[in-house]
């Protein structure tokens, strides 16, 4: 056992202790190692295999995604009465914290430990400097990759500011700890402490730190917090991609004509728009070298695949095998994007685009949105799973999560609505909604919208093609639609136009507005009048 451990970069020591986490009875701990070595001991431990191409393959066993229903943030008064506690903020007693801490640490003891020190948002002036403790070393990597790489003058600070420990050989007791099953993770707001356990899934260290990121920004320095991707173009203006899991987000805002600020967390302040992270988190499965190049050949070393498929050889990536996972990922830092923002900073945005992939084939490719139609399509967070992915599932299935990402927003969603509503108003920002689905009819009947359509759509927009063409308004949501644009086929931008049923349009518009206003419903108690006017009109 050991009370601290000495630890020198460069010329200078550290005292690099673990006892403010209780910590102290590891057997090792190995403090900030650069990626090759982390790469060697995961691969000394037989955890990991390289790829053909040098990135570091690993499995993240039984868990392949995040665990929303075992998240829990921990109830004290500090959160008591800012907290929108629910079925997606549950909350935890103090009591079970602590036990749930002391448990871990008594499970770690005599086991080696891969210490991180980085930090979470480009923006010094709110910058999280975070301590991240995790039983794998390929977790660390991810780190690594993930969070902001931090100078040698300012690693291993003695009292990091939110420290995250990972544990998933640890199986937590329901009963004892206050969860629902043997993973959990817990946030504490007041100790500035993250405990993950039974679960090595590396989106839960990113995810909880997002969190936290998520309550402090609006809380203590009035930062807009947004699950969102971001660049520019030459002239520095600055484009924003919200949307949820399968709309085009990553791909979208990875774009060789722009520099890339970030492509999930951001933050955006008085001075313009900030990355939260260090690196990116991108989707792998049905990765094409064509369609989507940038994220492809930023799979080499240093980066780290999750849950995916191999050829026959062992090393050659399927990225089409979903036989372990859907959700198959990569991370790597953002330095592996060419001409990637090292800054992680921009401009106030001049748009802001949310994506959805709209199965019901029925929202235009792209609208532009007023202030209030802004905020309920954010409160909204719309996007639809398709019909065949699961048993019974026979049409598509609409899914809302608040903000573009209701499991990480520990406030009211409406304050962040208002929020960006404010920011819409005072930096005269155009917002669109795109969808990335269905045309011509819904799944099954119609077919995807192309990415080269989208690409074009989001390039007039961005450069004001639409300012001066006429708009067509939808008669049940009240979106202002352009009817040309280059490199588009018109018929394509009215969904109407291009069904062949009309009746079957009819019924699948009015589902889909009923799906709508049953949604907001959770939100009426608190939204403002132009929320409420931006409703669809539904029989």
């Amino acid at each position: 056992m050991i009370n601290s451990l000495m630890k020198h970069v460069g010329n200078t020591p550290f005292d690099a202790s673990l006892e403010s986490v209780k910590l102290e009875g590891v057997a090792r701990a190995h403090w900030n190692l650069p990626p090759a070595k982390l790469i060697l001991q995961t691969l000394l431990r037989g955890e990991g295999v390289l790829t053909d191409s040098g990135a570091l393959a690993v499995s993240t066993g039984t868990f392949t995604g995040r665990s929303p229903k075992d998240r829990f943030l921990v109830e004290d008064a500090l959160t008591r009465d800012r907290v929108d506690w629910g079925a997606i903020n549950q909350p935890l007693e103090p009591a079970h914290f602590t036990r749930l801490h002391q448990d871990m640490v008594n499970h770690l003891k005599g086991k080696s430990v891969f210490v991180r020190d980085a930090a979470v948002g480009a923006d010094s002036a709110t910058q999280i400097k975070t301590r991240v403790i995790s039983e794998k070393a390929w977790a660390n990597l991810f780190v690594s990759n993930m969070f902001i790489r931090l100078d040698e003058q300012d690693v291993l600070v003695p009292s990091p500011e939110w420290t995250v420990i990972c544990a998933p050989s640890f199986q937590a007791n329901p009963e004892r700890h206050g969860c629902r099953q043997a993973n959990v993770t817990a946030v504490n707001f007041t100790e500035k402490l993250i405990l993950i356990a039974g679960s090595a899934y590396t989106g839960e260290i990113k995810k909880g730190m997002f969190s936290v990121m998520n309550f402090v920004l609006p809380t203590q320095h009035n930062v807009f917090p947004m699950h969102c991707s971001c660049n520019v173009n030459e002239a520095g203006e600055t484009a924003v991609f919200f949307g949820l899991s399968g709309t085009g987000k990553t791909t979208l805002s990875s774009d060789e004509n722009r520099t890339l600020i970030g492509d999930d967390e951001h933050g955006w302040g008085a001075d313009g728009v900030f990355n939260m992270e260090g690196g990116c988190y991108a989707k792998t499965i049905d990765l094409d070298a064509e369609r989507e190049p940038q994220i492809y050949q930023a799979i080499r070393f240093g980066a780290m695949l999750e849950n995916i498929g191999f050829e026959q050889d062992g090393v050659t990536p399927n990225y089409a095998d979903a036989s372990v996972t859907q959700n198959t990922r990569v991370s790597y830092p953002i330095t592996h994007i060419p001409g990637a923002s090292l800054q992680g900073t921009a401009a106030h945005p001049k748009d802001i685009f949310f994506l959805t992939c709209d199965a019901f084939g029925v929202l235009p490719p792209i609208s532009r949105l007023d202030t209030g139609q802004a905020m309920y399509h954010f409160l909204s967070g719309y996007t639809a799973k398709v019909a065949g992915t699961e048993v019974g599932v026979t049409e598509p299935q609409a899914t809302f999560s608040a903000c573009f990402g209701a499991p990480f927003m520990p406030l009211p969603p409406t304050e962040y609505a208002e929020m960006l509503g404010d920011k819409m108003e005072a930096h005269g920002v155009r917002i669109w909604l795109v969808n990335t689905g269905w045309t011509g009819g819904g799944y099954g009947v119609g077919n995807r919208m192309k990415l080269s359509h989208t690409r074009a759509m989001i390039r007039a927009a961005m450069n004001g093609d639409f300012d001066q063409v006429e708009m067509y308004k939808d008669p049940v949501f009240g979106l202002m639609s352009p009817t040309t644009c280059a490199g588009v086929p018109s018929e394509v931008l009215i969904p109407a136009h291009v069904w062949q049923d009309q009746q079957g349009y009819n019924e699948a518009v009015a589902k889909l507005a009923d799906l709508f206003t049953e949604n907001f419903k959770q939100f009426e108690h608190a939204a403002n009048a132009a929320m409420l006017e931006a409703a669809p009109a539904t029989a």
